[in-house]
Formats: structure tokens, sequence, C-alpha cells
């Protein structure tokens, strides 16, 4: 799928389909494309099918990067289809083994609340944000939908705010308040014959789906490519017609950050970095019958790595090491100022 179709002109069957065959094709991707495949399973009303492509990963043998966000997207599609018991007893799992990574937590957690659990939501979304975030002096932008989702459902359920609701409306950025955002009543207006109330209402709805739209405009991140040390001098002495794209690694380190930063100035977001190998790039270059001394495979090579899950979101989160591979926290590497 191009990052430019609209959401709602995709065959999703057929963009399943797609991805699927990529990941027979790329294995060690294989995570990140077939977790791609089971939404759009979903989006089509095949959820058999989408669970059947939780079980294959999770049945793989592979060592799996996030296995807890594969449970969770599993109890969550399980759920939806009348498999509430089953869905139950891995939501506890996950919850027992208390996964570091957020993206579970909110998965199992709406997954609750969308069902008319509250005070199970309430619990689950109260767990991870303690686990989560009670060392951290600025919650990472990854935990806010815990401290959204709990807000919400502390909304619904009419409890008073407390420091995490005070914490939510501090990283919050749209132009409506969490608590209009998340009011109960809003249901209400929908049914309302005063206009007044029916379009405050669709000027929030209109927020809300900006929103949206801008975190689903473009599924994978524009994406430019690395090359550590080790890979670049082989990939230089294997093909020196490529020196003049790679002067030294070190000017190579020096314009990516250039070039992200461009980019961030322009307007464009959702900003990443790719990882090359020169084994991959041999791969790629001999899938599109080209030679791998040809520079203009490289863009394609970064676009195609993104495209299979490989980037890594661009500025890292304070205090994380730098992209670059060093483990001096980015702020004081690449992410200093001229």
């Amino acid at each position: 799928m191009r990052p430019d179709t609209p959401a709602e002109n995709v065959d999703h069957t057929a963009e399943a389909a797609r991805l699927e065959r990529t990941a027979d094709l790329y294995p060690e991707d294989a995570e990140s494309l077939l977790l791609r495949a089971a939404a759009h399973r979903e989006l089509s009303g095949d959820r058999p099918a989408a669970t059947a492509l939780y079980d294959r990963l999770l049945a793989s043998g592979t060592p799996l990067d996030n296995p807890h966000l594969v449970r969770a997207l599993k109890a969550s599609n399980l759920w939806e289809y009348g498999h509430e018991a089953e869905a139950r007893a891995i939501i506890d799992g996950i919850r027992t083994a208390a996964p570091r990574d957020p993206a579970p937590w909110v998965i199992v957690a709406e997954s609750l609340e969308a069902h008319d659990e509250l005070e199970q939501a309430h619990e689950t979304f109260t767990e991870a944000v303690r686990l989560l975030l009670n060392d951290t002096p600025a919650p990472p932008k990854p935990t806010h939908p815990l401290l959204f989702g709990r807000h919400r459902v502390r909304r619904m359920m009419g409890a008073a705010h407390d420091e995490w609701d005070a914490l939510a409306d501090s990283v919050h950025t749209l132009p409506i308040t969490l608590d209009e955002l998340h009011d109960p009543k809003r249901v209400w207006s929908l049914g309302s014959e005063n206009p007044a109330e029916l379009e405050a209402e669709l000027i929030r709805l209109r927020v809300e789906l900006g929103a949206y739209r801008e975190a689903l405009s473009r599924p994978f991140p524009v994406a430019i490519l690395h090359w550590p040390a080790a890979e670049l001098t082989e990939l230089l002495t294997a093909y020196p017609a490529l020196t003049a794209e790679y002067p030294s690694h070190e000017e190579h380190l020096a314009t990516i950050e250039s070039a992200l930063r461009e980019l961030a100035s322009s307007g464009t977001d959702n900003l990443g970095i790719v990882t090359g190998t020169v084994p991959s790039y041999e791969a790629f270059a001999a899938a599109e019958g080209a030679s791998p001394a040809d520079a203009t495979l490289l863009p394609q090579y970064a676009t195609t790595l993104a495209a299979r899950g490989r980037a890594v979101a661009w500025p890292p989160e304070p205090g994380a090491p730098c992209w670059c591979g060093s483990t001096t926290p980015y702020e004081t590497c690449h992410g200093t100022t001229a």
C-alpha cells in the first residue's frame, strides 16, 4: 500500500495477502509484516484469519521482538468474535507478565473498556502507568495513550482528577481539552435537537478525526538509510563507485542528522532511520535486477526497509542512546545543536 493511499480506498484482503507474501520472502521481518497483515484481516472482517496469523507468529519458534504485543492483539481480536473466555485468559497473562512496553497494556485495557469492563480497564491502565512512569521525569510519547486512556475511563466512571490525570492534561496537545474529549455527555449531545450543541460536538469530532488521520496518513516513516561503520567499509570495498555517496563514515552520520532536521523543519513528521547491511542490500539489488553499485537504489532500499517495519523513530526519546549506535545519549551526541 502506498503511504498516501486513503484508508477508505484500501482493499484490506488484497493488502493482507501481499504482506503475507512479503513475509515469506523476508522471514527476518515476519513479525512486523504479519502483524500488519493481521490488522488488514481484522479490518476486512475476517477475524479468524487474523487469529491464524497471530498463532502463526506465536508458534513459529522464532524469538519475537514483542510477544506480549502479539498476544494482546490476539486477545482483542478473539473477544470481538465471541471468544471472551480465551481473551480474558490471555489478558490476565499479560497483566501478570507486566511487560515494559506500553503497547500491549494499551491494547488489553482498551479491549476491556470496549466491552464495558470499566473497573478492569481502569486497573489495567493504572498498573501500566505505575510500572512504566514512576521513575521517569517526563512521560515518553509511546506512554501517552496510557495516560489518555486512563483519563478517558475515569471520566466515564465519574472519578475525580488525580496526579496522573493532571499529567495527561500536560502532555495533551489538541486544542480541545481532554475533559471535553472524554466527556460522557458527548454521546447524549449527538441526539440533541439544539443546533448549537450539535455544532459544538461536530467541531470536537473534527479535531479527533484530524488527529486519527494524521496518525494513519503514513503507515511507515520517511526513513534515512544508515550504515554502521563496519557495514559501510564492507560496502565501499565491494562497490567503490559508492564512495562518492559516502566520503567517510563521520560525514555519512552528519548527513543523516542534517537531512532529518531539514525534513522536520519543513513540516514532515513520522521520520525514522533504517540500518542497512551489505547482504540485505545485495539481495535487494538482485531482486530489482540492478547492480548494488547503482547509487539510485539506495533510497529505494531505505523505503523498502521502512515498509518492512525496520525503521526506528527519529529523534530518539530524551535520555535514549543516539541512533548512530553509540551508548551516548542522543542529546549529547548527534542531538547537539551547532
